[in-house]
């Protein structure tokens, strides 16, 4: 036994050194990596932007709100692009004689959602009244690809490519039946009428509950209607005809989806650039001649003006999440600190809270909306929602002066849930681990999850998250001047699109990030201004060091789940025969 614990000590022990050493050597090409982004940048020149340019919007990427930092760019192998540049880069051309058109080019991977995908297709539709063109091209186009290019004067496919032209499809999972088997129980706690909130159904059903049925048949037909509504202007095919092509799959095939209108050529990328240059007057068809220029350099190459008077975007996109930390998450102490900043600086007059949020944790939902409270006294905030401003995404956004949606922006979920996990019976079956436990007083240990909860413990649990849902249900009715009654009766946990919650009262206009900025000036009486983002971005450096900073990484070793299980082997490893000490291992 002796020997299998040294054996077993020394392998995890040799386990965590090789971490290290990878780790290291990590951080190591990483930091060659960022010197050699800067190293790049500067050499690099400033793009010219020649007469009779094209605009080549890549959407193939991973759309992300805000173009991201020089280092999240880099670990993300410049595969991600922010919306902001695209519709920035978008309105920029516009105007600019310099360029001819735009050449939209999306996969099956585009991964924008509904809300973006419109708002970017609304920018595309400004644009067009410049009388430039817009091509579209695509091997494969994913649904929402596929409502973006659709206001293309020609879209293009490749001949052995397809159309994902289907409906919309709600596919939730459940895992209650392998809980099951792990010998795992979950208790789903929420307010008694929150039927509709179904996020922890997942852990104690095996299907969609009716509440939950009933909710997102509404939002998905509505958004479906929304879409096929938008499509047949476009393309001037009925509304009848596109759901009848979806219900057949009519439109799988590229000859299928050009001969039902949809799609108006099939063609490979070098006929479509070779088209390109003929309507460039390119005669004889050379592709190389065409001035392409990409998103980046053409925003680059065109810094805007700066005005004294700035309208601060705060960018909230992510889960909520209690603390510090990237710009992936929406956390709450990054947050708070954006929001007093912007508050607090003279020539901020408005702020526009950009959220992209399905929600998250309690207690950083009210750490920001006591902030946006605050904030609100001193300049006017207005929310433009993207494409989900659900739960604690609504709560933060509700208490703003003004709230502006996309028609498919997925918001409201007012309400609150919490699950508890027991897994004392999974130990025991599946692992042959038990435990035993002494106590002071009837619940020292009630939530513990080694053990079904007490009645005095399941009581505080309901209690704490109807006082919540009481307390948020009261955020909603003070911030959007409505009665607590009618909030509760439009809340219960219900997903609404953003259409539906205009009619509700929990929004006040339709519209994307260009609407939000005109309500924020003429909310602050101003007419021109240049933006401000938030939180403010640091260079790769600067965020690396951030990162490797020693005191912040060995207090969240020190605040980890795992750190006491590190420090029992390191004792283990180190422990002489005999010893005169507290027995190992008690938590009280």
């Amino acid at each position: 036994m002796k020997d299998f614990l040294k054996m077993m000590l020394a392998s995890c022990l040799s386990s965590m050194i090789v971490f290290g050493i990878c780790t290291f050597l990590v951080i190591s090409l990483i930091i060659g990596g960022v010197a050699t982004i800067i190293s790049s940048a500067e050499e690099s020149t400033v793009t010219t932007v020649n007469p009779n340019s094209v605009l080549q919007l890549d959407l193939t990427k991973t759309i992300y709100e805000r173009t991201p930092s020089e280092l999240n760019s880099y670990l993300e192998s410049n595969m991600v692009i922010g919306a902001d540049m695209v519709m920035k880069a978008i309105r920029m051309a516009k105007t600019d004689d310099r360029i001819s058109g735009i050449y939209l080019r999306t996969s099956e991977m585009y991964n924008g959602g509904w809300a973006i995908t419109e708002e970017i297709r609304n920018a595309l539709i400004d644009f067009k009244q410049s009388g430039k063109f817009i091509y579209s091209y695509s091997e494969m186009y994913s649904q929402k690809a596929y409502y973006l290019s659709s206001i293309a004067d020609s879209i293009f496919i490749n001949p052995s490519g397809m159309l994902d032209f289907k409906g919309i499809a709600a596919e939730t999972i459940f895992i209650k039946d392998m809980l099951d088997k792990l010998n795992v129980e979950v208790e789903l706690i929420r307010p008694r009428n929150n039927a509709f909130k179904s996020a922890g159904e997942m852990y104690t059903m095996n299907h969609m509950s009716e509440a939950n049925k009933t909710q997102i048949r509404s939002y998905i037909s509505n958004i479906w209607q929304h879409v096929c509504t938008n499509i047949s202007t476009a393309r001037n095919i009925s509304v009848d005809k596109l759901n009848n092509i979806a219900n057949n799959l009519s439109a799988y095939i590229p000859t299928d989806a050009v001969n039902n209108g949809l799609i108006d050529q099939t063609a490979f990328e070098h006929d479509v650039l070779t088209s390109i240059a003929h309507t460039l007057g390119i005669t004889n068809g050379d592709t190389d001649e065409i001035n392409f220029i990409r998103t980046k350099r053409y925003v680059e190459s065109n810094p805007e003006p700066q005005s004294k008077d700035k309208i601060a975007v705060i960018y909230a996109q992510g889960d909520v999440l209690h603390g510090k930390g990237t710009d992936i998450n929406v956390y709450s102490s990054t947050i708070t600190k954006a929001i007093n900043d912007a508050a607090d600086n003279k020539n901020v007059k408005a702020i526009v809270l950009r959220v992209n949020s399905p929600g998250g944790a309690v207690i950083a939902s009210e750490i920001m909306t006591n902030a946006i409270i605050r904030a609100k006294e001193k300049k006017p905030i207005v929310v433009s929602m993207s494409d989900m401003a659900a739960s604690a995404g609504y709560e933060i956004s509700c208490n703003a002066t003004k709230i502006v949606a996309m028609p498919t922006t997925i918001t409201g979920s007012i309400g609150v849930f919490g699950i508890y996990p027991q897994v004392g019976r999974m130990l025991k079956n599946k692992l042959g681990i038990t435990t035993d436990t002494i106590l002071t007083n009837r619940n020292a240990a009630a939530l513990s999850i080694n053990r079904p909860l007490s009645a005095e413990s399941h009581n505080v649990l309901v209690r704490n998250v109807e006082d919540f849902y009481k307390t948020f249900c009261m955020r909603v009715a003070i911030g959007r001047n409505l009665s607590v009654e009618y909030v509760d009766s439009i809340a219960r946990g219900r997903v609404w699109t953003g259409t539906q919650a205009k009619e509700l009262g929990l929004v006040d206009e339709l519209g994307g990030m260009d609407v939000a900025l005109r309500i924020a000036a003429q909310e602050a009486g101003i007419t021109n201004y240049s933006i401000v983002a938030y939180p403010k971005q640091k260079d790769a450096v600067t965020e690396l060091m951030e990162m490797l900073n020693e005191e912040a990484m060995e207090a969240k070793l020190q605040n980890s789940s795992i750190a006491k299980y590190y420090k029992q082997i390191e004792q283990l490893s180190n422990m002489e025969p005999l010893q005169a000490r507290l027995p190992y291992f008690i938590e009280l």
